[in-house]
């Protein structure tokens, strides 16, 4: 029986212990996932499934519309964030074509989990 506390939260904010959740996160049938930022769509993070030039295509991806509880893009990939509850990331979408990519961020499994912690937002 695993009786190792990873992560803990106090007052809505979830710390998680560093450690084996700052590696990489795991791909999906061979597709990294990652954080990728557009020129005028936004960010989005899922797998990336191909790249050519700035057209990027993922699979599974979320919009990350509005993020809190990390200063920049890099941290949010690095340790996710703070403080789900006051973040706003829409539904997953099977596929999304991104024409203007201008940045690709790899993603830790902690980051990675944090973003899949975060509820659906909804209008």
């Amino acid at each position: 029986m695993n009786t190792e506390i990873n992560e803990v939260e106090i007052n809505e904010v979830v710390y998680v212990k560093k450690g084996s959740d700052n590696v990489k996160a795991e791909s999906l049938d061979g597709m990294p996932y990652q954080i990728v930022r557009t020129y005028s769509a936004g960010v989005f993070a899922g797998y990336v499934a191909g790249r050519n030039g700035q057209e990027v295509t993922m699979k599974r991806a979320r919009r990350l519309w509005y993020w809190a509880g990390a200063a920049s893009l890099s941290q949010l990939a690095q340790e996710g964030t703070s403080k789900p509850n006051d973040c706003k990331f829409p539904c997953e979408v099977d596929t999304v074509l991104l024409t203007q990519a201008v940045e690709l961020l790899d993603v830790t499994e902690q980051a990675k989990k944090s973003i899949a912690k975060v509820a659906e937002w909804t209008a």
